[in-house]
């Protein structure tokens, strides 16, 4: 079964530019969306809408709230997430391709998706 979010939800994950570097997704949902879990290799992400989501990764769950025009770094990780608030959700998300060079120190978080 596949991890990639844009075949586990293909309703809000859709892939707006792809090369051998990178992957260029757009999200979009509404409240009350939940979706399946999925995984995402280290990421950049920027919000275009502001929103509040409830990520579950394994036994561990948090809520986070985003405003409009934020960009954040996004570890690899796989997760499920939930739109709690009241707005829509729409972000886009720069899937990075290449592994992370030895002894970088990319943050790893929680996402908002």
């Amino acid at each position: 079964m596949s991890d990639d979010p844009a075949i586990t939800n293909p309703e809000s994950y859709q892939v707006i530019f792809e090369n051998d570097r990178v992957r260029v997704l757009e999200y979009r949902d509404q409240p009350g969306h939940r979706t399946k879990p999925h995984r995402h290799p280290d990421s950049v992400m920027y919000t275009l809408s502001s929103f509040r989501r409830r990520i579950e990764a394994g036994n561990r769950t948090v809520d986070v709230e985003l405003s409009a025009g934020e960009v954040r770094w996004v570890g690899a990780q796989e997760h499920a997430g939930e739109n709690i608030g009241d707005t829509d959700s729409h972000t886009i998300f720069v899937e990075l391709k290449e592994t992370a060079p030895e002894g970088s120190s990319g943050h790893r978080a929680l996402g908002p998706h």
